[in-house]
């Protein structure tokens, strides 16, 4: 049986063209998660030690979006979404229990924006859940679902309702759900799958971008916004416990959702387990993070002479490279 080749972010590089972008700041990073648009492409995750109504509020003064986690009561997010003051509110619920109570009380709230939040997001859960969030509210409310990992999964979830999906399976830092499960892709070639689709739908590249050029790549590749977790974990807006080590060194906790320790904290048990639970530095300010990957990505576009994400997909060359040229690409004075 012949196998199709995939790719991920260090198989590829993006080839420089001509430019006369003179300055970064002729680059505009906006993009649209409709009926919004955002000064910055970048979305936080909707996890437990990344997004609460501290981290939304600061994504929304940076122009990006952060999710309000749902690993908590439903009166708890509701809070959460109350006492965010973003210009955007958006709130993950699962697709069953108590989704459906959720969507309505953080919807009440405030929320604009639903994100229908479970790992296999191409299922019978996911289409019933989205008929019936549909059903509900209508078009009043923007509904982003997934995640998915073909071409056949965001068309069948567009159909279903979806107004933006979030594309990649088990590629995030401290996720193993391709260990564990043997099922996945790379999230590069996601996109290049998901992005073919004729349907008119947002794009979330969503897990293994672990530097600005990863997240230059999957917007190249047809994402319309880079989902953040691993780099965002570690500032001070994170809801993550803070630890001190005996070393003297001062650490944030960062788990996948799908981790032991995450299911045991959240419903007192744990089944199929499919991340890892570990501490991050503390880096600060997210602020500070947020414009380095803004200066990355706009310096990204720059390279290929594009002024808009638009314009950069349109013109984007991708390359490949081979694992010398990887090695090559990173600093490597230290390999020495």
């Amino acid at each position: 049986m012949r196998m199709k080749e995939c790719l991920s972010y260090d198989d590829v590089l993006l080839a420089p063209q001509y430019s006369d972008i003179v300055s970064r700041k002729e680059v505009s990073l906006k993009s649209d998660l409709r009926p919004f648009e955002f000064d910055l492409p970048v979305i936080s995750s909707p996890m437990d030690t990344v997004t609460g109504a501290s981290m939304a509020n600061a994504m929304s003064e940076n122009g990006g979006l952060g999710i309000i986690h749902r690993y908590c009561s439903v009166d708890e997010q509701a809070k959460m979404i109350m006492n965010s003051e973003a210009r955007v509110k958006a709130a993950a619920i699962g697709v069953t229990g108590d989704y459906h109570e959720r969507a309505l009380a953080v919807v009440a709230m405030g929320a604009q924006v639903l994100c229908v939040d479970v790992a296999h997001g191409h299922h019978i859960l996911m289409k019933n859940a989205l008929q019936q969030l549909r059903e509900t509210f209508g078009n009043t409310v923007h509904i982003m679902a997934g995640n998915v990992a073909t071409l056949a999964g965001i068309n069948d979830l567009a159909d279903w309702g979806a107004d933006s999906i979030r594309c990649n399976i088990g590629g995030g830092s401290i996720c193993s759900t391709r260990v564990q499960t043997g099922h996945g892709l790379p999230g590069l070639q996601t996109l290049f799958d998901c992005s073919s689709t004729d349907r008119d739908v947002t794009i979330i590249a969503d897990g293994g971008i672990r530097t600005s050029g990863d997240a230059v790549k999957a917007l190249a590749a047809g994402a319309d916004f880079v989902m953040l977790g691993s780099m965002l974990a570690g500032t001070i807006e994170t809801p993550g416990r803070v630890i001190h080590t005996t070393e003297g060194k001062v650490q944030k906790l960062y788990r996948g959702m799908a981790s032991k320790e995450a299911q045991v904290d959240w419903r007192g048990k744990h089944s199929s387990f499919e991340g890892v639970a570990t501490t991050v530095p503390m880096a600060g300010p997210v602020t500070n993070v947020l414009e380095d990957i803004r200066n990355g990505i706009r310096s990204g576009l720059s390279y290929s002479g594009a002024r808009t994400i638009k314009e950069f997909q349109a013109k984007a060359c991708f390359v490949r490279q081979t694992s010398a040229g990887t090695t090559e690409s990173a600093p490597h004075i230290l390999l020495r």
